[in-house]
């Protein structure tokens, strides 16, 4: 059976206190700006989502997004997901009350994992996106990293996936470290074996390259795709990227 669906483009931005940065392979970092004022260029653009991960906040503890999302809230009116250093409740619902939709959750969930059940049963599954960091290893399996991709974990992204799944999160965030700043194109094999495994609604990042791309990942089974590259550094427009607005699926 084929099916109509309405994939998301989301605009992602890496965020090291306050500038927005640009890396390769979540190393290298370039900074760019106001991540603020990106924002709110792509929500003018019509972008469908918006992705503010702190890349620094695991290393040092807490999440500084605070300031940056209420901002951002004033003027920007599409979900926004944020990342980094959510160790908690209280610091999902900070997050939260700041303006955010949606928390992303990586090396805490990981730590422990009865934290995703907590915050699906305190605020709902829709607002609780397990973030994953794959590399691919030797054997042709991909291994979960931490730390934004600094800290091996040896746990099969597959296996963790299926884990969390069970734990209510609501959609899956798969970040392919191999890929995310290079240009090479979206791990499609990745997101496959994702799309495999669970039945919520999968997020890919990293090496993004053309318009393409993103049709592409909607047949492998991805429900979103998030952009940082194409778009901070204007390669493509939102509309160029999204030139297929409604994709099926078989």
């Amino acid at each position: 059976m084929t099916r109509l669906i309405h994939p998301r483009l989301i605009a992602r931005l890496d965020i090291k206190g306050p500038n927005l940065i640009k890396g390769v392979q979540l190393e290298g970092l370039r900074v760019l700006g106001d991540p603020r004022e990106f924002a709110i260029e792509y929500y003018n653009a019509g972008i469908d989502e918006l992705l503010y991960m702190d890349i620094v906040a695991s290393l040092y503890g807490r999440n500084n997004l605070l300031t940056t999302v209420e901002r951002t809230a004033e003027e920007v009116f599409v979900p926004l997901t944020v990342g980094g250093g959510i160790r908690s409740l209280s610091d999902v619902r900070a997050i939260l009350n700041s303006g955010a939709d949606k928390v992303a959750v990586n090396t805490a969930a990981m730590r422990n994992p009865r934290l995703l059940r907590e915050i699906a049963d305190t605020f709902g599954s829709q607002c609780v996106v397990l973030s994953v960091e794959a590399k691919r290893q030797q054997s042709g399996e991909w291994e979960a990293y931490t730390d934004n991709g600094r800290e091996r974990t040896g746990r099969s992204v597959i296996e963790w996936i299926s884990e969390a799944t069970r734990n209510g999160v609501g959609e899956v965030l798969i970040t392919s470290v191999d890929r995310e700043g290079t240009r090479r194109g979206l791990d499609l094999d990745l997101l496959r074996r994702v799309h495999e495994v669970t039945s919520i609604p999968v997020i890919i990042s990293g090496g993004f390259r053309e318009p393409r791309n993103f049709s592409e990942a909607v047949s492998a089974g991805a429900d979103a795709v998030a952009v940082a590259d194409a778009l901070h550094f204007k390669r493509f427009s939102i509309d160029e990227i999204r030139s297929q607005s409604e994709l099926t699926r078989s």
